[in-house]
């Protein structure tokens, strides 16, 4: 699904990921961890090119993504974003956040297929109104939100909620979009620590229902308990890769040595 081939990212003089190889299948979990400033988080927003690479190459789908000439916007649709600090629209409320990609989406495609018509080409499928487009997202979204117990939270504005809910909204609006694979960079990281608890259960769901999860955090029983794959970075370089069980029962790098006697 991904692969990452000799991943550089430089801002000026500073080297902040010197060289990453690394391959994901679909339906791994990968959980990076390692010290703040090691690059983790530089590595995730590469993945989707919110950071554009300074050499390297990043196979996604088939699709050099790191390529200037590939529509990322295209590809994005399928990567799922999840931030640190939730980055919804304040002035929309939840229900209009998770509904505004998939309507923005949607209505660009229909317009295509209208003015392919419109020159006589087959157009093999019913043209949709805005309207209508609007109504099935509303009610996708409807079902997004009963899935995390917060239906009744749809018209109501992210000021509104707790940090918690703000983060549960964010990952069901990445669902909105039937992504392929979903990004969190530190999902827990900005929540008081009883709101830690709503997040992981969810994301866990949606690791037991198979989604390919790529997870920069510092919480360790969630990398033990969920992870198929666990990286270990610092300095800019994967310095350790193992399954759960060999990377914490047996470290091999001496750098991870010293990190996990430091965090367990």
């Amino acid at each position: 699904m991904i692969s990452v081939n000799n991943l550089h990212k430089s801002f000026g003089k500073l080297e902040v990921l010197r060289g990453i190889n690394c391959d994901i299948q679909k339906g791994e979990k990968v959980v990076i961890i390692g010290p703040s400033g090691g690059g983790k988080s530089t590595f995730l927003r590469c993945l989707n090119c919110m950071e554009d690479p300074t050499s390297g190459s990043i196979i996604f789908n088939g699709v050099d993504i790191a390529d200037m000439s590939v529509d990322i916007n295209v590809h994005r649709q399928k990567m799922g974003m999840v931030f640190q600090h939730f980055n919804l629209f304040n002035n929309k409320t939840v229900i209009e956040n998770i509904m505004l990609a998939p309507v923005y989406v949607e209505t660009k495609r229909m317009r295509a297929l209208k003015w392919k018509k419109r020159f006589g080409k087959a157009v093999d499928e019913p043209l949709r109104s805005k309207a209508e487009i609007k109504a099935a997202a509303r009610e996708a979204a409807i079902q997004l939100l009963r899935r995390i117990g917060l239906e009744e939270k749809a018209d109501v504005y992210p000021a509104q909620l707790s940090g918690g809910q703000k983060q549960r909204v964010a990952i069901v609006r990445s669902l909105a979009m039937n992504p392929d694979v979903i990004l969190f960079d530190e999902p827990t990281s900005a929540l008081d620590p009883e709101m830690v608890g709503e997040v992981l259960a969810l994301m866990k769901e949606l690791a037991e229902q198979g989604m390919t999860m790529i997870v920069v955090t510092h919480e360790m029983g969630f990398a033990k308990e969920v992870a198929t794959k666990v990286l270990f970075m610092d300095q800019g370089n994967i310095l350790e890769e193992k399954a759960p069980v060999e990377f914490f029962g047996h470290p091999e790098h001496p750098r991870l040595q010293e990190f996990l006697a430091k965090v367990l």
